[in-house]
């Protein structure tokens, strides 16, 4: 007790706005349920491992922490079930989902000799118990983020907010004890900031949640706005309101003003109910994806190093993917595990390493191919015998996330995704990051060179070259090897359209297009209208054609499934057949060759006006890989400044008849 007084200093109570994370070490995936638990440094509430908790305290001295574990309770086998009373899974009075439950212990521990002090306890100084008490109760910084991504789009202040009228009944709202006005719910209570009214919420499909009260009492009154009970705290921003009018939630900037009407003293109340907003957030992540995938198929869990499955985050599998692919290449493996350890990583990072892409690449590198976490999931009790294969948990990249969209506006959120578009990105950040020492970045095995020869009429030629990450592919209908099957599936698509069926999942036929021959597209020869030639000093037809400069370690290539007809986007529903040797020593650029005759150098660069910016090659990129003339990509992305993939189709749609697009 002597040892922690004398480091009091060095232990500081959280403000709402501190970012407390407590779910998961931000070194390493370990959490309370690990082996070794997880301690939080009480000076800065970064959490860490027992492992590399030491690592904190060498770098930073802060030597108290609180240690969280969580370990998972014995369920006799002969336990009865619980009858359910109502058509949900996991809730109370719902089916009984068997998830395993856990036995939390709390305690104060004091490096580097991991002196432990037991909590609660009376002779701890109270500075220690308010810092402790205020950790267990705030929302994890690992919570507070994927939330803030799954309401990314920021909640509109409401029109009924500024001029409010509320009546003065002599109603006063009490700390606690709250109970719906027309029935017996005591939970998701909802406070009408008009009269005071408390009413419970809408009733939802399984049973649960309400009995649609609050929105009665509006319809009935056309009172406005409501604010749940049990989200009012001290951070006013994270509470709860909804509009009825407007059928969203939204902000109240007069939301203090509106409680302490009713008497609520909104600084002391503490956070009881989930919003809205995480209630989604729940449901998106906790459901079983394994229902809609794989289904009816056995499959094999595997286990090990290279293993490790990574956790939906909700609508996330974008990032999954990619993921799991750059990390089975040896340059990121290299990178990110084999030549860099945690706590090097560790000690280069900066004080808080949640916000460091190197950090957190080298987590989730160590994370997925060490085999640390790639170990079957504990049987569930009622499951213990089953011969069903047992799951890996896998690894969630919450922190990952957070850093590598912290720039993007799109990946911060939780919305579906381009994967093309974000490989980019990453691939982007990447390169920024090890911009220092560029020996060690690992995109470089992704990049590779371009070059495109145009031949304009006056027999004189220009080369463009131009460095990428991916290899863009147009997709040849007309070389698919299964044409009769087609015309066969399109005479019976045909003729069960008449008699008003569809066709079933089993009786579609699709197109089988080769790769070579996708590949052949890339070099084949490409008539260019309107080529403005400065050895004729007029507009020509121009033949382009395009090879590689240099080869990659790992060449990424994209299908253009995006096609434009007319004005409209199409998307294609094909078969691409990829054999296991490629050979593309046929797409090698040649160069400038004996006898060729340059066109002036302006000429080369002829489609970009005097005085506006080089094309965004990610803006491009993307606009190509929907279809789009590659120099039309160029003109679109100059003529909007770059400002996005968005503004540059809008402006290329409208120039797509314009005979001096080029």
């Amino acid at each position: 007790m002597e040892l922690l007084r004398s480091n009091l200093s060095r232990v500081r109570i959280p403000e709402p706005t501190n970012r407390i994370y407590k779910q998961e070490c931000c070194i390493s995936f370990d959490s309370p349920k690990s082996e070794g638990g997880l301690f939080i440094d009480m000076n800065t509430f970064l959490a860490f491992s027992k492992e590399c908790v030491i690592w904190n305290y060498e770098k930073t001295r802060n030597p108290v922490y609180l240690h969280i574990k969580q370990t998972k309770k014995s369920i006799p086998e002969d336990r009865p079930l619980k009858k359910p009373t109502r058509l949900a899974i996991g809730l109370d009075g719902g089916f009984d989902n068997n998830e395993p439950e856990y036995e939390e212990t709390v305690s104060i521990v004091i490096l580097p000799d991991f002196v432990s002090l037991p909590f609660p306890s009376v002779e701890l100084p109270e500075k220690v118990r308010l810092a402790v008490d205020a950790i267990l109760l705030a929302d994890g910084a690992e919570r507070k983020e994927q939330l803030a991504s799954w309401i990314a789009d920021k909640k509109q202040v409401s029109a009924f907010a500024t001029n409010l009228q509320q009546i003065d009944d002599g109603v006063v709202i009490p700390r606690s004890g709250w109970k719906c006005c027309k029935c017996d719910k005591t939970d998701n209570l909802w406070l009408n900031l008009t009269d005071g009214m408390i009413f419970c919420g809408r009733k939802n499909w399984d049973g649960s949640g309400g009995n649609n009260h609050a929105v009665e009492h509006y319809k009935e009154t056309n009172y406005p706005l409501a604010v749940k009970l049990g989200t009012i705290t001290a951070d006013l921003g994270a509470a709860d309101v909804f509009s009825y009018p407007e059928d969203e939630s939204v902000e109240d900037p007069l939301l203090a003003k509106h409680l302490a009407f009713f008497g609520i003293d909104f600084s002391s109340l503490q956070k009881t109910e989930l919003t809205t907003a995480e209630r989604e957030l729940d449901q998106n992540t906790n459901f079983d994806w394994n229902r809609i995938q794989e289904s009816g198929q056995e499959m094999e869990p595997l286990y090990g190093p290279g293993y490790t499955g990574l956790v939906n985050l909700g609508n996330s599998c974008y990032l999954a993917s990619i993921m799991q692919v750059v990390f089975s290449t040896q340059s990121f493996c290299s990178r990110y595990y084999k030549n860099q350890n945690l706590k090097l990583a560790f000690e280069t990072a900066p004080a808080d390493p949640t916000l460091d892409l190197n950090m957190q690449l080298t987590k989730l590198g160590h994370g997925l191919l060490s085999g640390k976490y790639s170990i079957p999931a504990e049987e569930k009790a009622d499951i213990a015998r089953s011969t069903t294969p047992i799951k890996q948990e896998g690894i969630p990249p919450r922190m990952f996330k957070a850093v590598i969209a912290a720039s993007h506006p799109e990946f911060s959120t939780m919305r579906q995704q381009d994967v093309l578009e974000f490989f980019l990105h990453f691939l982007d950040q990447v390169e920024r990051a090890n911009a220092v020492k560029p020996e060690l970045d690992p995109v470089k095995s992704f990049k590779f060179g371009i070059e495109e020869r145009l031949l304009c009429s006056s027999e004189k030629v220009a080369y463009n070259k131009r460095i990428d990450y991916i290899l863009s592919l147009n997709i040849p209908l007309h070389e698919a090897t299964n044409k009769e099957q087609l015309e066969a599936f399109l005479k019976l698509k045909a003729e069960k359209s008449l008699e008003g069926k569809e066709v079933s999942g089993d009786e579609i036929v699709r197109p089988r297009v080769p790769l070579e021959a996708c590949l052949a597209t890339f070099s084949a020869p490409e008539e260019v209208q309107d080529f403005y030639s400065t050895a004729l000093n007029a507009k020509t037809t121009a033949l382009k054609t395009a090879g590689l400069t240099s080869f990659p370690d790992y060449l990424v290539l994209h299908m253009r499934k995006f096609i434009m007809e007319g004005w409209v986007p199409k998307k294609l529903d094909v078969y691409i057949d990829v054999p296991d040797v490629i050979d593309i020593s046929h797409m090698r650029s040649n160069g400038l060759q004996a006898g060729e005759e340059l066109l002036p150098e302006e000429a080369g660069v002829r489609n970009v006006e005097p005085g506006k910016p080089s094309p965004n090659e990610d803006i491009v990129s993307q606009l190509a890989a929907m279809g789009f003339n590659y120099l039309h990509c160029q003109k679109a992305a100059i003529n909007t400044a770059n400002a996005g993939v968005e503004e540059a189709m809008t402006w290329l749609l409208s120039h797509m008849e314009d005979p001096g697009i080029l």
